[in-house]
């Protein structure tokens, strides 16, 4: 009887060793795949203006989520260290996810369905105090980001300060393939209701956090929850410490309520680290002309998503979105938000960002405009925004 259940339980040790082997990479590139299908060519006029570019950066991408080797090239899914030094991008927004409701869709979830980032942890072989605490994964995650900069050979750091950017700056100056990454979470859900966890994650490297993802929490409620309601009393709490150690609150995936409160509440510029615009595809998904107006009116950010759901899903409805924004409030608050590896169907990679340029160059904007979109306004506002060490 023995023997019987030592064979039973070496037979399920195998197959689960054989799971987390086979199962993520499997998931992953089912889960973020790239369906470029509009034929764009990149003139070599543009291609001149695209390697010219001297910061790239981009407000979101969840590659933390995957347990995959960053520093190692892939021919799947979004990103990777190699293909964002192809590209020539400098920054990388690293956002955290910790829970993901079973069915998740832009117009109604619970966080009380069965949490896919669980099944996950488990299939990627992540210890059992991730499996269940919020917390323990995004703290996980952020030092994930953290190992990368001793696993890379020193061309990759972690910015947490203006004068990490400025540094990260200068060093690109003398070798392009320096690049850099800053930390942010998408749904402070990983708080568990403490806000002395803000601190302890900000004490983790994170600099920038939105309140809500898919579903209603502690905060308040989500653009795809149910409630629809704004700040909590705990969630004015939150929004105050983040202000009091500069923490950048990211409005993607809050509802409308929501937005209104912390624009009422924050002394601080927000961003949207990944969104469309209701002017060119209505989604719930996306902002409408007056949110648009309050967060430009913050000095604020926004950060064009590249995946379905913001877009239609050419590269052509990109740019078609920041266009829209840029005619509506100025070109000074348009950024890139990709989603990479959020579990998002795109377009393009990270390498197929020259294709936007191309885009962008045939629908009329100006280099000064291209620059500022492809990341000088992003440098700008962590400049001013990030603590100054």
């Amino acid at each position: 009887m023995k023997k019987k259940l030592r064979y039973i339980l070496g037979s399920l040790l195998l197959i689960y060793l054989l799971a987390v082997l086979i199962a993520p990479v499997l998931l992953e590139k089912d889960t973020n795949p790239v369906q470029y299908t509009n034929a764009i060519m990149v003139s070599p006029e543009t291609q001149r203006l695209y390697d010219s570019l001297d910061f790239i950066g981009d407000l979101h991408c969840d590659a933390l989520l995957w347990d995959r080797d960053m520093t190692r090239r892939v021919d799947f899914a979004h990103f990777d260290f190699p293909r964002m030094q192809e590209a020539n991008m400098a920054l990388q927004a690293f956002t955290i996810v910790t829970k993901s409701p079973k069915g998740q869709n832009f117009r109604e979830n619970s966080g009380d369905t069965f949490d896919m980032i669980t099944l996950l942890n488990f299939l990627q072989g992540r210890g059992p105090g991730k499996w269940f605490s919020l917390y323990n994964r995004a703290e996980y995650q952020a030092r994930s980001l953290h190992g990368y900069s001793e696993a890379y050979d020193e061309k990759f750091m972690v910015v947490t300060s203006q004068n990490d950017l400025k540094r990260l700056i200068a060093l690109r100056k003398a070798d392009p393939s320096i690049i850099g990454g800053f930390l942010g979470i998408e749904g402070a859900h990983c708080l568990e209701g403490k806000l002395e966890n803000v601190q302890k994650l900000y004490d983790e490297g994170v600099r920038m956090m939105a309140p809500t993802h898919f579903f209603d929490n502690e905060l308040g409620g989500s653009a795809h929850g149910i409630s629809g309601e704004g700040l909590t009393d705990f969630g004015r709490a939150v929004i105050k410490e983040m202000d009091r150690l500069n923490m950048i609150i990211d409005l993607a995936h809050v509802s409308p309520k929501m937005i209104n409160d912390i624009l009422d509440l924050t002394t601080k510029p927000t961003l949207v680290s990944h969104t469309g615009v209701k002017g060119t595809k209505d989604s719930p998904r996306n902002l409408s002309d007056d949110q648009i107006k309050s967060i430009a009116a913050s000095d604020g950010l926004i950060g064009i998503g590249f995946f379905k759901g913001a877009i239609a899903g050419e590269v052509k409805d990109i740019v078609d979105a920041m266009k829209y924004v840029r005619d509506l409030v100025g070109i000074k608050y348009v950024a890139l938000g990709s989603d990479f590896e959020g579990a998002a169907t795109t377009p393009i990679d990270v390498t197929g960002l020259p294709l936007i340029v191309q885009e962008m160059v045939d629908q009329g904007f100006t280099e000064t405009e291209i620059r500022a979109v492809m990341g000088e306004n992003l440098k700008r506002f962590l400049l001013e925004q990030l603590p100054e060490k």
